[in-house]
């Protein structure tokens, strides 16, 4: 005889009950933990991004994605971009989607 027994599964052992269910149920709680944890939140975000970017008016102080600070001087509603006045004499055209927060007024002049 080996080292190594020989291993016989049990012809008289029944399958564990109930496994289909509990799969089902640990599915819908990871399900929903998805949806709270993950899809929510970034939905929620993406609703408060699109409501800022409509609110954008002329004259407005806002931040920029990249850490740009300025005063918008237009905004064309057909189309996606905006001109901001960083000081007197500096226009930039940027996409509306860059605007990441608008600042209350005079947040330049105090700088």
């Amino acid at each position: 005889m080996g080292i190594i027994s020989n291993a016989y599964a049990n012809a008289g052992a029944a399958p564990a009950a109930g496994g289909g269910l509990e799969m089902i149920i640990m599915l819908a709680v990871f399900g929903l933990i998805f949806y709270f944890m993950i899809y929510r939140p970034q939905a929620k975000r993406v609703k408060d991004h699109k409501n800022l970017m409509s609110s954008l008016n002329k004259g407005d102080e806002v931040l920029t994605n990249g850490g740009l600070v300025g005063k918008i001087v237009k905004v064309t509603a057909d189309s996606d971009y905006l001109v901001l006045a960083l000081n007197g004499d500096t226009n930039i055209t940027i996409k509306k989607d860059f605007v990441s927060a608008i600042l209350p007024k005079g947040t330049i002049e105090s700088m």
